[in-house]
Formats: C-alpha cells, structure tokens, sequence
C-alpha cells in the first residue's frame, strides 16, 4: 500500500506547528533581554546584551527566594492532584465498566453532565464551601478540588471497557483472585496509558491553574507559580527603582516554569507508548 502525500496538509501541519512554537519562541528570546531591551529593540530577536544567566538569577533571588518557594508550591498542589485525580479516576471508571449496580446509569450520566460545566463557574460555590470549613487560604483549598476530575473518570471509564476483557477477569476469579488482588495485580498493568494520560492531563491543568489559586490563597506563601508571577507583573507595571527590573524576572519566571512540564511529558512518554503498543494487541 502506498503512501499519499497532501500538500494542503503539509502546509496546514506546518502552519499549526509555527503557531504552537511561535510564543515559545518568542519567550525564549525574551528571557535574555534586559527590561529595557524587551521594549526598545525587535521582540525575534536578541536584545543588545545577552541577559539570561542574570535574569535567571535574579529571578531565584528576589525576595529571598519567593520563585522557589512558588515553584515548590505548584510542584506539590500538581504532583498531588495529579497522582490523586488519576486514582480515582482509575478505581471510578473501572467500577462503572466492569461492575453492574443501581444508579449505574444516572450517576454516569451526571459524570457526563458535570464535563460540560465551566470550571471557573464552579470557584466562588467552592469558595464558599471550603470558607465555611476554614480552609481557605490553605494547601488543600487547590488539592481537593483538583482531585476530582470528571474528564478523567469519563476517560477511564471508556479505556477500562475496552482494555479489560471479561475472560481475563473470570480467569483471576475461578484462580481464587479477590476482587482488590485482581485490580492492584491484574487490571492496574492494563489501565496504565489511561492512568499516565489523566495523570498528565491533571498535572498540565493544576500546574497551569489561576482562577482557583488566585479566590482562595492570599498569603504569598501559598501561592503557586501562575498567581505568583501575575503579582510580580502587577508590580512591574509602571514600576520604578527596584521594580524596574520586574518585567524581565516575568519573563523568565514564565520560561523556567514550563520546563519541569516538558521533563513530566518527556519522563512518561516511554511509559505512556509502550501501554498504548500492549493494550492494542488483541487475542
């Protein structure tokens, strides 16, 4: 069978492809720029002094190191959320493919319901709520809401029903298999694409959270790396004497900050690829 080539999608990939690096572009290049460089010269290209091993450090040591403690904060509310969504995402969905109880098929169709509402409806309800448990303005007030994920319980649901077959399963249980022994065992290794990829989409969507972060937390030292680079933005803006700088710790804080995402995804692709290749064999 041969193999067709289409112009028109080349040129369309291409297309996609310089609109997707083209902001990434941009802040590389803007990362090594002074402050005064990212307004007076072409926004491609370098600046007059390359500036991006002292913006970095500036941007660690500002305030005694407040990026750090901002970086720290996203990586346990992301790696939490994240490692938490996509379990019970796993425990959910499988229980709705492979399990026959009442209420099976409302609660499913409330889990579908619950996908088409904004997430940003949802923050001043969930303000309230956690205000009158007093966890406002706490860690938990961005991991509890990021731990449930009807996305990822939709997905998992449809992955279980195809990547666990019914023999497998009346095979572990004539074995004597009880039914935790035959997820942890048997099921767990089948559902793990499905577990790496609402994982990944969980992590993605907490470390790149702002509307929750910025209602619940207002004491700096909760706050995670997207609130905390808008405060320094808010300072910039029409800064003077030692936030004169501001704009290029900005700027770079904004690239250091996408680089453990692109190590996450680089990290689990292996994983993630090889699952797909297992589960796509049929017997």
């Amino acid at each position: 069978m041969t193999r067709r080539r289409s112009t028109v999608l080349t040129l369309a990939m291409g297309a996609l492809l310089v609109y997707f690096l083209f902001p990434l572009f941009w802040l590389v290049i803007a990362a090594t720029k002074t402050t005064g460089d990212l307004f007076s010269t072409f926004g491609l290209w370098f600046g007059n002094d390359f500036s991006l091993f002292t913006n970095i450090r500036d941007t660690f040591t500002r305030n005694d190191g407040e990026y750090l403690r901002w970086m720290a904060n996203t990586l346990v509310y992301s790696v939490v959320s994240a490692v938490g969504a996509a379990a019970l995402a796993t425990f959910a969905g499988y229980g709705f493919a492979r399990y026959v109880f009442r209420g099976r098929g409302p609660l499913l169709g409330l889990v579908l319901g619950t996908i088409m509402v904004p997430t940003t409806a949802l923050a001043i309800p969930t303000y309230l709520l956690f205000a009158k448990v007093s966890l406002v303005n706490t860690p938990w007030a961005i991991i509890l809401p990021s731990l449930v994920s009807p996305f990822g319980l939709f997905l998992m649901w449809v992955y279980a029903r195809d990547a666990v077959s019914d023999s497998l399963l009346e095979a572990a249980r004539i074995d004597g298999a009880g039914e935790l022994t035959i997820f942890f065992r048997v099921v767990l290794r089948s559902l793990a694409p499905g577990f790496v990829t609402v994982l990944l989409f969980t992590l993605v969507a907490t470390w790149n959270n702002y509307f929750l972060p910025l209602i619940m937390l207002n004491d700096p030292r909760y706050y995670p790396i997207t609130v905390g680079l808008s405060s320094w933005s808010g300072q910039a803006v029409g800064g003077s004497g030692a936030n004169a700088d501001l704009l290029a710790c900005v700027v770079t804080g904004s690239l250091l900050s996408i680089i453990p995402l692109i190590a996450a995804f680089v990290l689990l692709q292996r994983f993630w690829q090889s699952g797909l290749s297992a589960g796509a064999v049929k017997e």
